[in-house]
């Protein structure tokens, strides 16, 4: 049985798209750390702290899931 080349094109297409949001989206979380998540520190309070919490606990179930730690471990 032979098998036909598949078309990836679409494909390819989407999931370059995906990755050029994607480093868009780093790119932007990179700048906006950088500027100390727009605060200064004498402007500090535990809602910063809540919300930052929130960004690095999200943040952390991208990366274990993309690097197979945490919950995602095999």
């Amino acid at each position: 049985m032979t098998r036909r080349a598949t078309d990836n094109s679409k494909a390819l297409g989407a999931f370059l798209a995906a990755k050029s949001e994607i480093d868009s989206m780093l790119a932007r979380l990179a700048a906006l750390s950088d500027d100390h998540f727009d605060t200064h520190p004498d402007e500090i309070d535990w809602g910063h702290v809540g919300t930052l919490n929130l960004y690095r606990d999200r943040l952390r179930e991208i990366t274990d899931s993309a690097f197979k730690e945490g919950e995602f471990a095999e």
